[in-house]
């Protein structure tokens, strides 16, 4: 069964750093575009960066700058370094992507969220 799992998240002070990751297990055939969402209280997820699987990235205005998504195949592992961490970064991350469990098929998956808190 085909699951990403997050981690890294928690209770940080405005300024700080973490560093989330997000590893893909199961039986993967290949990892495409990956990316991360956040959902604060209140209010609709959001894309905060992306990556094409031919390295590219795409970030949201808000986070330029301060955070840097990257990804390490080897691993199967999506990281989101974030840095300079605003109380307005509070929210539930999310990691997406899309994998392919063979060289037909490929689906989005989800995975369960870890919350990032920012104190002022």
């Amino acid at each position: 069964q085909v699951q990403l799992v997050e981690s890294g998240g928690g209770l940080v002070q405005a300024g700080g750093s973490l560093r989330l990751s997000c590893v893909a297990s199961g039986s993967i055939f290949s990892i495409g575009a990956v990316a991360w969402y956040r959902q604060a209280p209140g209010k609709q997820r959001e894309l905060v960066a992306a990556m094409l699987s031919s390295g590219s990235t795409n970030y949201a205005d808000s986070v330029k700058g301060r955070f840097t998504i990257s990804r390490d195949n080897a691993k199967n592992t999506v990281y989101l370094q974030m840095n300079s961490l605003k109380p307005e970064d509070t929210a539930v991350y999310y990691c997406n992507a899309r994998l392919s469990v063979n060289p037909r098929s490929e689906y989005t998956y989800w995975g369960q969220g870890t919350q990032v808190t920012v104190s002022s």
